[in-house]
């Protein structure tokens, strides 16, 4: 137990079928309740961020293999190292092919840390942020209903196969058209990440939450542009928050919120 959530409202959301319809509302479970943490959203997203970056340093040694010299003083030149039978500076940070003036260094700490309770209430808060329709339109998200987050039958992960019968599907409950933002709003990158492997960047659009990622719903949906597929057990801050912004526009399976309170039972005490 680290936090007390007290549930004094109960919030709703639509589910919708097969066809796109909306059967009924659903109730949220008591961890769509937790206080929004901004600040802890960001940590957790930062710590979570850097613990997948690779430690890089430079060789001690790397532009410092010369035979360079100073000619010293009363010459009427600069006092900088110079190649032996050359005039051309060497070793110095400002001269080509010299050391680096303050290199990247290998004892140097990149990875942020956040204690676990810390975490635990930052991804609930995370999860919480995605009911609130404000901040997932001041995230940029294109939303065409009034009520957060949006629920489907766990039915439909096992009926809808193609990505033409998803695109439909999607259209129907309203939210396509985010995904259409965020194919509108690709671009190539600039810079030498062009170079890398990430020749794009694609806004963030739609999440699914499903129970099985490997489903035919959840594969006819991944290609869609800046559409993220988690479970429950794995969802994180990463996806839920992108940028350490909460208020992603996320769409849960009814089983899929089961799963999630159970998740935080025995961690977050709700009243």
């Amino acid at each position: 137990m680290v936090l007390i959530v007290y549930t004094e409202t109960v919030k709703k959301a639509p589910l919708f079928g097969i066809e796109g319809e909306q059967k009924t509302t659903v109730n949220l479970p008591p961890i769509f309740n937790t206080p929004l943490r901004k600040d802890l959203i960001k940590r957790a997203f930062l710590a979570e961020f850097t613990a997948g970056l690779q430690p890089k340093g430079r060789d001690p040694m790397a532009g410092k293999r010369t035979t360079a010299e100073s000619y010293g003083v009363g010459r009427g030149i600069a006092r900088v190292p110079r190649l032996k039978n050359n005039p051309r500076a060497a070793l110095i940070n400002f001269a080509v092919g010299g050391r680096l003036a303050h290199p990247p260094r290998v004892e140097k700490k990149i990875v942020e840390e956040i204690n676990k309770k810390e975490k635990i209430i930052a991804t609930a808060s995370a999860i919480a942020a995605t009911s609130n329709r404000e901040l997932v339109v001041q995230r940029g998200h294109i939303v065409d209903l009034e009520e957060l987050p949006i629920i489907i039958e766990s039915s439909i992960l096992d009926e809808i196969k193609k990505t033409r019968s998803a695109k439909e599907f999607l259209a129907k409950i309203g939210v396509y058209n985010d995904i259409i933002r965020a194919a509108e709003r690709t671009r190539i990158r600039a810079g030498k990440g062009k170079m890398r492997g990430r020749k794009y960047i694609v806004p963030r659009s739609v999440l699914f939450v499903v129970d099985d990622h490997r489903s035919p719903f959840a594969l006819a949906v991944r290609n869609f542009p800046g559409v993220d597929v988690a479970t429950p057990q794995q969802l994180s801050v990463l996806q839920l928050a992108p940028g350490g912004v909460p208020g992603r526009l996320t769409v849960y399976t009814d089983s899929s919120l089961e799963i999630l309170q159970k998740r935080f039972e025995g961690k977050i005490l709700f009243r």
